[in-house]
Formats: structure tokens, C-alpha cells, sequence
């Protein structure tokens, strides 16, 4: 038994499965007794229990600050973050060491960096750096163990290891694929919140379309909250305004996270523009909704298992050997084609 098998007995994804039996918040009441029934029928035996980890266990520390506009305090129940967690668990348990879990507010960001030198680390800490800037990342590593990794952001100029995505080359790869598709008048949705990846996607983005003798005009840049799923009044407001100006809808856009490419396609569908016939829309993450909502989302994919391994890893290795050199990883992105992007003419020849 696996599992992958309890998560389908129990109708949930895997990380449904993983917070359940780790014990973590996430999930109904409902949903915690069926994993843990089913598991009980079929004698599955659970290695470690991160939460339940003695002073004797290896265990290294996932630390999170929240409420700071992409990583809200339920943050282990963002798909992005949700699927990436279930890795470095996953990870840590092959390695034999337990994961806590340390959640900061960003609100007491300056009172509570100094109790983080006091707080039990235990033997390496994760960082989650996406909604952190450089000055940030400095003030809270001076309060922590050597044993560091920071995760899902990067700075070239601070002597710490960090683990990122390769932003630019992902974007790079959505423009091309919109470009190669035969669109010549693109759009672009940005987080209305701004951070070091969704920086680095725009400069990947306008850099593949100047490539192929393409300009993003400043007219075409919307933004909108980078963590609604639903359609939102502010984008159809800044799109109906872009119209009544006497402007044509973009055959395309590129948002720059799944989050805002979902709510998007909400908002055209209820502006009666249909996608991806008279707008194609891509996205930027893979997460697992991204195969849910209709149609199917045209993406780039980030490769969150092996972001976690290479963190967890780098992390244990640090603990276990002096490394006064530290390392910049990038993890490259593919494009996945879905039904959500098409060439700009298909809907006038189906008509």
C-alpha cells in the first residue's frame, strides 16, 4: 500500500493524503478520519510523523513568512505551495529526517526575526524566499543556522545557497510559443504584487518577443491579485476601459502565475470572449488546477519535485560537511500546450 493508492481510495490528491497522516492543517475533519481509516484497513505503516518528531529524530525546519501579498497565511493550501511541500516531504523522509514547519508574520516581521535565533531550528532550515526581498533574506539568515537553503527565489550578491526556477527561460518559452502560434498582438496580466520571479518573467517574456521582432506596448500590461481564482471586477474593469478607448482585444496573453491565467479566462468568458477562439491565454506554474478548469491551461511547467529534492539535499549536505562556497541552482522549465492557446485565425475559420 501507497500512497498513492489511500489517496485514490479516498477520492484526494496525494498532498491530501500527506498532511493527513503528517498531521498538519489543510484538510477537513471529515477527510483526515477516511485517510486515516483507510490506511488503518490496509496496515499502512507511516515512517515518521513530522509533527509528532522526538529531540532524537533528524528534522529539519520549513520557515514561512506570511500574509506579504503571494504567500498568505493558509499557504499550505495554494496549489503551488501545497504540491511543493508534499516533495520536501517526501524527500525528507527518504533521507530520514522529519520536516517542521515555522510560520513569521510579515505584519511583525522586525519583532519577530529576533526570537528566530532563540527558536529550536533543529539540525537545517528550508527558507521559503518567494515573497522575500534581499534585504529581507540578509536579516532573517543572520538569525539562523549555516545550515540554510533558500527556496523558490534568488540573489546573485548574498553568500547563501538558493534553489529557484529558471523564470526567465520559462516566460522566454510562453512567448515563443505564442509568437510561434502567429500572434502578433499580445498581452500581458501581472501580479499587482511584484517579486523577484514574476521580475524575472517579464524580462523573459518581452526578450522572446523582441526575438521574434515583437514589442509588449505599455497599453497591453494589465495586473490584477496573483491569488484569486475567480474572475475579478478589477481586470474586466481595466479591459473594458482598454476597449472603450477605441483598442482591440489581444489575441493573447501571458499571465504571469496559473492563478491569474485561471481567473482570466473567468473574467473573457464573462466579457462573451471565448477562449482560446478569439483569446489564447497561458499561464505560468502547472499547478494541478491547471487541468481542471476549461479549457485545459497552456503553461509552463515548473518542476516542483525536483526543486525540493535539490533543497533538501543541499540543506543535509550542508549540515554534514563544512561548505564555505555556497550554490545558485536554476531549475529549467518546459512548456506544456494545452487547450488554451491556439493560432490567432482558428475562430474566423471555423466560422
Amino acid at each position: 500500500m501507497k500512497m498513492e493508492d489511500i489517496a485514490r481510495l479516498a477520492g484526494v490528491s496525494k498532498s491530501a493524503v500527506s498532511l493527513a497522516l503528517n498531521g498538519k492543517p489543510g484538510i477537513s475533519p471529515e477527510t483526515r478520519q477516511r485517510i486515516f481509516q483507510i490506511a488503518k484497513e490496509h496496515n499502512y505503516q507511516l515512517k515518521s510523523r513530522s509533527l509528532n518528531a522526538d529531540a532524537r529524530t533528524k528534522s529539519l525546519t520549513f520557515l514561512v513568512f506570511v500574509n506579504s501579498g503571494i504567500v498568505l497565511e493558509q499557504y499550505y493550501q495554494q496549489p503551488f505551495f501545497r504540491e511543493l511541500i508534499y516533495h520536501i516531504e517526501e524527500r525528507c523522509r527518504y533521507h530520514g529526517y522529519s520536516l517542521l514547519f515555522s510560520a513569521v508574520d510579515m505584519n511583525n516581521f522586525e519583532r519577530d526575526i529576533g526570537a528566530l535565533a532563540k527558536a529550536p531550528h533543529k539540525d537545517g532550515v528550508i527558507l521559503l524566499g518567494t515573497n522575500l526581498s534581499r534585504e529581507q533574506i540578509a536579516a532573517v539568515t543572520a538569525k539562523l543556522p549555516h545550515s540554510l537553503v533558500v527556496l523558490d527565489t534568488g540573489c546573485d550578491t548574498l553568500p547563501l545557497h538558493f534553489v529557484e526556477i529558471n523564470n526567465v527561460m520559462g516566460a522566454y518559452q510562453a512567448g515563443i510559443h505564442l509568437c510561434e502560434l502567429g500572434h502578433t498582438d499580445i498581452g500581458y496580466i501581472a501580479s499587482n504584487i511584484k517579486i523577484h520571479n514574476f521580475e524575472e518573467r517579464m524580462k523573459g517574456f518581452t526578450a522572446a518577443l523582441r526575438e521574434k521582432g515583437r514589442k509588449l506596448s505599455d497599453n497591453r500590461i494589465f495586473s490584477v491579485a496573483p491569488t484569486i481564482l475567480s474572475s475579478q471586477d478589477a481586470l474586466k474593469d481595466q479591459l473594458q476601459s482598454f476597449l472603450a478607448a477605441g483598442h482591440k482585444m489581444p489575441t493573447a496573453f501571458f499571465c504571469e502565475c496559473d492563478y491569474i491565467a485561471i481567473s482570466a479566462i473567468k473574467t473573457l468568458t464573462e466579457l462573451e470572449y471565448r477562449v482560446p477562439e478569439d483569446v489564447s491565454v497561458v499561464g505560468f506554474d502547472n499547478i494541478s488546477e491547471a487541468i481542471i478548469v476549461s479549457p485545459e491551461l497552456t503553461t509552463v511547467h515548473v518542476d516542483k519535485e525536483r526543486l525540493a529534492r535539490l533543497a533538501v539535499d543541499l540543506v543535509i549536505e550542508s549540515i554534514n560537511s563544512e561548505m564555505r562556497v555556497k550554490s545558485k541552482i536554476r531549475v529549467d522549465t518546459e512548456l506544456v500546450a494545452r487547450l488554451s492557446s491556439a493560432p490567432p485565425l482558428v475562430a474566423a475559420k471555423r466560422n
